[in-house]
């Protein structure tokens, strides 16, 4: 499916389910080709609303999947369904099919602290892979600015060839293109609490909670003050998405 806006921009998910992902990134890592992968869900959507430079960005991104269960139902009433790909579930197979390849990855965003125990989580749990850069950026973090143009001076010496981006949006889908463009290389995956959850600096809701489908009202209570009123506009704009899936129904889907 896809959400179109006014100014000519359109997002489509073209990537329905892990595997289908999975095996476009394999396909580009081996063929040398860069890419930017984003995990589109109901804040992105909100943020897409406004800012026509995100939405550029967003538009630009070569592969894009599900990142919550309200983008889930839309596709459904889309009638070009699509599965739960959340970014945080991405981050090991994304590094598995690096080490597979023995290319070197990178990590970008976050603190140093959670950069150094992600990257040892990580090397535990996907044998051979090789970390070849750690970077957290200052705050608060400009994609247009000169520290960006020194992380893709890095990001070229390392030789890193897939780069997991938390930075949060919009700033990760921001830098994820520009850097893309200026390496072409390089693929980026714009994971969001990805590695702060592999650190254990923060917590995800017990899968319990995400069968139940809740996970977003765990998050919400974790951080009330900053995630309630971001969670609120979200789902105010749900109805006017609801009826423009529903006008998508019929169309041949666009990858």
């Amino acid at each position: 499916m896809q959400f179109s806006y006014p100014d000519g921009n359109a997002v489509r998910i073209n990537c329905p389910d892990s595997p289908t992902l999975l095996a476009k990134v394999r396909e580009r890592l081996a063929e040398g080709y860069g890419f930017a992968l984003a995990t589109i869900n109901v804040d992105h959507l909100q943020r897409l609303s406004e800012d026509g430079h995100f939405r550029s960005a967003y538009a630009a991104h070569d592969l894009v999947c599900a990142d919550g269960n309200p983008i889930v139902w839309l596709s459904r009433l889309a009638g070009h369904p699509v599965r739960l790909t959340p970014g945080s579930d991405l981050v090991l197979p994304l590094a598995a099919e690096a080490a597979a390849l023995d290319l070197p990855i990178a990590l970008v965003g976050s603190n140093n602290e959670s950069l150094a125990l992600a990257a040892r989580a990580m090397q535990a749990r996907v044998p051979g892979l090789r970390v070849a850069l750690t970077h957290a950026p200052g705050f608060p973090f400009d994609p247009d600015g000169a520290e960006a143009l020194g992380i893709i001076d890095s990001l070229r010496a390392s030789g890193a060839r897939l780069c997991f981006l938390a930075l949060g949006a919009p700033r990760q889908e921001l830098f994820a293109i520009r850097a893309r463009d200026a390496l072409g290389n390089v693929g980026f995956a714009s994971i969001g609490a990805g590695l702060d959850f592999l650190s254990g600096q923060q917590r995800r809701a017990p899968a319990l909670v995400r069968h139940a489908k809740m996970e977003w009202l765990w998050r919400m209570l974790s951080n009330p003050r900053r995630l309630a009123l971001r969670y609120a506009k979200g789902f105010a704009i749900l109805p006017g998405h609801a009826l423009a899936a529903i006008r998508q129904r019929g169309a041949r889907p666009q990858g």
